[in-house]
């Protein structure tokens, strides 16, 4: 199978470049993956498309404001002289307490060894990191020298880190901290939101469960495979990169308790999808527990947990739109995309859903 066999024409138009004015507002395409049929929907009426007994899992992971500027400090300061160089840093892995996987700009002038110093203007740097690994297409391993407060300096240094395809500054848009959150974000970690989730809002919540539906919650920190682009020709040749995870007790016990008792199990996200059906890989059971997890779902996969889906339309060749795929046929998923552009529904992070059951 190829990548390009999940290619599809999209307008650059229909790339939504910010929220709707009302989070429930968005569209939603209704998939039928038994018989393949769709129909056009709207967001609110999410909570009439579940039954009572079902479990809703979202994804809780926090986006934190990790794409920053940092001046090099180098040899420059190691002479006396002013540090000098701007340089972009996207945080999107925390491997330790101090050490993060990160993308930067311009790469090639931050070998190992380089020291950089993040700071509001001219002021003393509230961060520093030294460079202690290199990878492949920009990537660095950052050691950030200890801080009393390193979330509340990043709170004051970092930008919401909005995807290439939105077209615009994160500072000109105050919005983006709040917009660019699930509204029932905890666990903070994430460098891009679980985009399935801006849709959500506490009224439609609670709708949901009255109607009897119980809601859990996983954590998965969206990290690098988010940002890069798939470099291979076949399908079989991807490999994503690890992203951590939490399984509740909570949510491992109701998951198992509706699998026994024949209920479904819905999945607001991707990132919900990978959590669920690597953790049923482990054991006969889902036990709660950390880890990480690079599970790559492409049509062919037998899903062992999720029977819904809730999710946004995804980039073409993405491995996001693979996983749709296998979970609603190719064919089925790529004529609802064609559909959603002849209707101008609104793509990727601040776009439209498509709820699949």
């Amino acid at each position: 199978m190829l990548v390009s066999d999940f290619n599809y024409t999209l307008p650059e138009e229909l790339i939504a470049q910010g929220p709707l004015p009302q989070r429930d507002g968005s569209r939603m395409l209704l998939l039928d993956r038994e018989t393949g049929n769709f129909r056009d929907g709207i967001f609110r009426e999410l909570p009439q498309q579940l039954r009572a007994g079902d479990v809703l899992v979202l994804n809780d992971s926090r986006v934190i404001p990790a794409r920053l500027f940092a001046r090099r400090a180098g040899l420059h300061s190691q002479k006396g002289m002013a540090p000098t160089g701007r340089v972009e840093v996207l945080l999107v892995e925390q491997k330790s307490a101090s050490d993060w996987n990160a993308l930067v700009r311009p790469a090639k002038k931050l070998p190992i060894g380089e020291r950089l110093e993040f700071s509001e203007g001219d002021a003393p740097p509230l961060l520093e990191a030294e460079v202690i690994a290199e990878g492949e297409f920009g990537e660095r391993t950052l050691r950030f020298a200890a801080t009393a407060d390193f979330y509340g300096a990043l709170e004051r240094l970092g930008q919401m880190p909005l995807p290439p395809y939105i077209h615009r500054d994160a500072n000109d848009a105050a919005e983006d901290r709040e917009r660019y959150q699930t509204v029932y974000a905890r666990e903070r970690g994430s460098a891009a939101a679980p985009t399935a989730g801006l849709h959500f809002t506490e009224q439609v919540l609670e709708e949901i469960a009255a109607r009897g539906v119980q809601i859990e919650r996983v954590t998965l920190h969206v990290g690098l495979g988010t940002f890069q682009p798939v470099r291979v020709e076949r399908v079989e040749e991807i490999h994503l990169h690890s992203e951590r995870y939490t399984l509740p007790a909570s949510t491992a016990d109701a998951v198992n308790a509706a699998l026994r008792e024949g209920r479904r199990v819905i999945a607001a996200g991707t990132t919900t999808v990978r959590v669920l059906e690597h953790c049923a890989a482990l054991a006969a059971e889902l036990q709660p527990h950390s880890g990480e997890t690079s599970i790559f779902i492409s049509p062919g996969y037998n899903f062992r947990i999720v029977q819904g889906l809730l999710t946004n339309f995804h980039l073409p060749q993405s491995t996001l739109l693979m996983l749709v795929a296998a979970f609603a046929g190719r064919e089925a998923v790529l004529r609802a995309y064609e559909h959603a552009v002849r209707e101008r529904y609104r793509f990727f992070s601040y776009g439209d859903c498509m709820l699949i059951t």
